[in-house]
């Protein structure tokens, strides 16, 4: 560090200090926990003992400026001797069992990680075993050092990040880089979105200077009035055919989606929504400027050309002024309630609502403007027929809700008896209608389920607004699963079905290994519970258990919950292996809710299955595109899956074909807590079942989990954590946190290191599909650009 760098740090610290410290100027406990921010008093506690040196019990300004100095530039050796210190409670210069069992639970309740106490005893074990070279029953600082070495990611960064406020603020590079958006990998990147603006703009442009020229003996506000008003004819138009979602699916079949940006048809709806916006505004106020000086030139009063019909202005008895009027207050408050705060913060209803004015729209424009029917007719009979079509297919027999999990994080698990006419592609989603919920309100959502499995749709929902949350509310409460079973008895086939499959169980855990740990759902905190071949927990209580069933040649798909049906059961026959439940809890509730769907409808992943590989990057709740197509990629992998007949060696032959093309997928799912992993982690398990044990180029699909809450390896608080972690994964071969066989990364994912190894694999041109939050979008895209990534986000 440079001196004017010194100089800086220490002026910071100084100024941080005085700010905690007071008048006082001394630090004590209770100041100092609430300045460093860590979940866990443990932490702070050993942190305070360490930096007050005299022991009297505070901590003045010389005491902190020399414990930051070594944590921030001290060489490895000291931070290693200061986290031996932390690690060393009773100050016995070893650290015993006990005393590593303290810190490591202290690391899970900073991680926000929960976990049995059994497993905490694993953990502790696995690392205290690694660590004790000599057998000695202690771990002594060398020994300590020497098992960091087995770390370098650790070693190359080992900082305390609870004292990151007392680290001055980076000054920002003042390197002059070009703007993004001058960038050659931005134009390669958004081509079709460039191309499609710049058409659009100079149509707008074409039909204003057209209509200009048309009326330049009005004078020049009633020229700019008319050429706004005729873009407005065409752009309110426009706008309808951006959101022709079953012609813009059908057009994803063709070569049109390699000219045209139909995966952004959102965007582009947007666009052209602020477009009529602003065109409005300005063919308005032209007209109120124009019809001044109509007033000044003599005849009729301002208010008379815009309140009445006197002037005669307009095609329908001089209407246009008023319905102008009416059109200007109707697209405002559209425009209004379609902004992303009215729709991402719990008001969705006003979004939708107030959207349906569209119809108020046209039937104003009509009136207000003689040709605009000639821009609408074509557009308008193609949107009516789509309208048609939508709602005759969604009302073509009934839908029922036949079963539902209510997972962490209040999602809403639906499981909906898919008709037989019902076809989708993985990734697709739906507009579903639950008339018990509310009886007008349609709303999307992706289907979660692969197309191969033909008796079932799966919808995960999470509760975010007032629709979603009335959704959970009415499945969790009691009274009302009381009343949909006692609506109809065909559920008492669907308990014959359970029962059935409970007898055969051993049979089915026969095929599968489900020794170790995985998750499950629990009121206040996921537990790992370790199962035995009879499908019940080491301590002695059933929980439900999923269990996939063996491929057969032609086999449909992927085993997954069926609806509950009346075919096997009631014959008499024993059913499939389908889902082993042996007790139902409080979150799973058989029902039978009619419902109703409309789509399905594409999205910018059915191009994933022409890509030759795939990252597909899901932030939360954003996995449930990914679920239906990691299933879908995986079924038409076991269709390339061969097995030796005298041995259990299996492996993937590589075929490309027209309808896959994948040779690698990565898959990344990103989440804030370890509950929100249950979501899907029964299915994820299975995927890393059947793949092959050994494949000609690698692992056909490789998963990366992260965890946003959990600290990071380089954080003091975590080290020794995430070293117990890592070290009963590789014994265990299995993670600890979500049962898979992938680790668990804690923190965010570093994207430039990511990609560069994505990059470095030479698998064929890298597609990157992601579903998630807004801002995450844009840091992901960016690294994509950087290194040449097709990037396609979930809309809809």
């Amino acid at each position: 560090m440079s001196v004017d760098e010194d100089s800086r740090w220490l002026d910071w610290v100084t100024k941080q200090f005085e700010s905690i410290a007071g008048d006082d100027k001394e630090i004590d406990l209770l100041e100092f926990k609430t300045a460093l921010k860590v979940k866990e008093s443990f932490f702070a506690e050993r942190f305070f003992a360490l930096f007050d040196s005299d022991g009297s019990s505070s901590i003045s300004l010389d005491e902190l400026l020399r414990a930051l100095d070594l944590l921030i530039h001290g060489s490895q050796t000291d931070k290693l001797r200061f986290l031996f210190q932390v690690y060393d409670v009773d100050g016995s210069g070893s650290i015993d069992p006990d005393e590593l069992r303290t810190v490591l639970k202290s690391c899970l309740r900073e991680s926000a990680i929960s976990l049995p106490e059994e497993k905490l005893d694993d953990l502790t074990l696995a690392l205290f075993e690694s660590a004790d070279k000599d057998n000695s029953g202690s771990i002594t600082f060398e020994e300590l050092k020497e098992e960091l070495e087995n770390f370098p990611e650790v070693m190359e960064n080992l900082t305390i990040s609870a004292a990151n406020w007392l680290k001055p603020p980076e000054e920002e590079q003042r390197r002059r880089r070009a703007p993004r958006y001058l960038t050659r990998a931005y134009w390669l990147n958004n081509s079709r979105k460039l191309f499609f603006l710049c058409l659009y703009s100079f149509i707008n442009l074409l039909l204003f200077f057209t209509a200009l020229m048309q009326h330049r003996e009005g004078g020049g506000w009633f020229m700019l009035a008319k050429g706004c008003g005729q873009c407005l004819n065409f752009n309110c138009t426009f706008i309808m055919v951006l959101m022709l979602r079953r012609f813009l699916t059908w057009l994803r079949a063709t070569w049109v989606v390699k000219v045209l940006p139909l995966d952004q048809n959102i965007l582009l709806h947007q666009i052209v929504g602020y477009a009529i916006l602003c065109f409005t505004l300005v063919h308005t106020t032209a007209h109120i400027l124009n019809f001044a000086r109509l007033t000044r030139a003599g005849g009729y009063r301002l208010w008379e050309y815009l309140l009445t019909t006197r002037p005669g202005i307009g095609w329908v008895r001089g209407t246009a002024s008023l319905t102008g009027l009416l059109l200007q207050l109707v697209i405002g408050l559209m425009v209004l309630c379609s902004s992303t705060f009215v729709r991402r913060s719990g008001h969705f209803e006003v979004f939708y609502w107030s959207h349906l004015s569209y119809v108020w729209v046209w039937s104003l424009l009509m009136v207000h403007c003689a040709n605009f029917w000639k821009w609408f007719v074509v557009p308008g009979l193609i949107f009516l027929l789509e309208k048609t079509v939508g709602l005759a297919v969604s009302r073509m027999g009934g839908l029922y809700i036949v079963e539902v999990n209510l997972l962490p994080s209040k999602v809403t698990h639906l499981v909906i008896r898919r008709p037989q006419f019902f076809q989708f592609k993985p990734g697709d989603y739906v507009y579903i209608n639950i008339p018990t919920i509310a009886k007008y309100e349609w709303h999307p959502f992706t289907i979660s389920s692969a197309p191969e499995q033909s008796e079932s749709l799966w919808l995960h929902i999470r509760s975010m607004g007032q629709w979603t949350n009335r959704l959970y509310e009415y499945f969790r409460t009691p009274e009302n699963q009381n009343q949909d079973q006692v609506r109809t008895k065909r559920l008492t086939a669907s308990l014959r079905t359970r029962r059935q499959m409970l007898k055969n169980q051993d049979e089915f855990f026969s095929f599968t290994s489900c020794e170790g740990a995985v998750a499950s759902n629990e009121d206040d905190a996921v537990e790992l519970m370790m199962y035995r071949h009879n499908g019940s927990r080491s301590d002695g209580v059933q929980v439900p258990v999923r269990i996939p069933a063996p491929p057969k040649s032609g086999s449909p798909g992927p085993t997954e919950p069926a609806a509950d049906g009346p075919e096997p059961a009631e014959r008499g026959e024993a059913p499939p292996p389908k889902e082993v439940l042996a007790k139902f809890g409080e979150n799973h509730r058989l029902c039978n809710i009619k419902c109703y769907v409309d789509g399905p409808y594409g999205t910018p992943t059915r191009q994933i299955f022409a890509s030759e590989h795939a990252v597909l990057i899901g932030a939360g709740i954003g996995i449930t595109p990914f679920a239906s197509i990691l299933q879908s990629i995986m079924y038409r992998y076991r269709m390339r899956k061969q097995n030796c007949p005298s041995c259990s060696y299996s492996w993937c032959e590589h075929i490309k074909d027209s309808e896959m093309k994948l040779r690698k997928v990565d898959f990344i799912w990103i989440n804030r807590d370890q509950k929100s992993f249950e979501w899907f982690v029964s299915l994820l398990t299975k995927l890393e079942m059947d793949q092959a044990d050994e494949e000609p180029e690698g692992r056909f699909l490789e998963m990366h989990m992260y965890m946003t809450s959990a600290l990071s390896k380089n954080d003091m608080k975590a080290i020794g954590l995430q070293m117990a972690l890592d070290l009963l994964a590789k014994k265990e071969e299995r993670d600890s946190i979500t049962g898979l066989r992938t680790r668990t990364q804690p923190g965010r994912p570093e994207w430039g290191k990511v990609f560069q190894k994505v990059s470095q694999e030479n698998k064929g041109k890298v597609h990157v599909f992601y579903c998630g939050s807004t801002a995450l979008a844009k840091v992901i895209k960016a690294e994509c650009e950087h290194f040449n990534f097709n990037f396609y986000k979930e809309n809809f």
